[in-house]
């Protein structure tokens, strides 16, 4: 039997997602190792992890494509979570969360690099 097809992704990327993994786990009361893991989740945690996925598609401005090589998924599912996310925003309590996210993020990233010392 053949690997599964896997794409090289660099630990910035892994490092970004791990972030909106952490913020989504702490925010839905979610464990961040489980929505980190590959393969079928319940329907709680693959919903948590599609929140995921949504934050990096809009607070990293990654493409599906990307966004599904960074979770351990094809595009088409990563799609799929993002248009799942986006007609859940009618939802006001979600819609702020992710507003609130979205805003954290960027604060995060707007920020100087800070150099430490050697």
């Amino acid at each position: 039997m053949s690997e599964p097809y896997r794409v090289p992704v660099i630990e910035t990327d892994r490092s970004k997602a791990g972030l909106a993994i952490h913020l989504v786990a702490t925010t839905t009361g979610r464990s961040a190792r489980r929505l980190s893991e590959p393969g079928r989740l319940n329907p709680l945690d693959c919903r948590a992890r599609w929140v995921a996925m949504y934050l990096s598609h809009i607070a990293f401005g990654w493409p599906l494509e990307r966004v599904g090589h960074v979770f351990g998924v094809n595009r088409a599912t990563a799609g799929h979570a993002c248009r799942w996310v986006e007609d859940e925003r009618d939802r006001p309590e979600l819609d702020s969360l992710l507003d609130r996210l979205e805003a954290l993020i960027a604060g995060l990233f707007d920020a100087p690099r800070c150099e430490l010392p050697r």
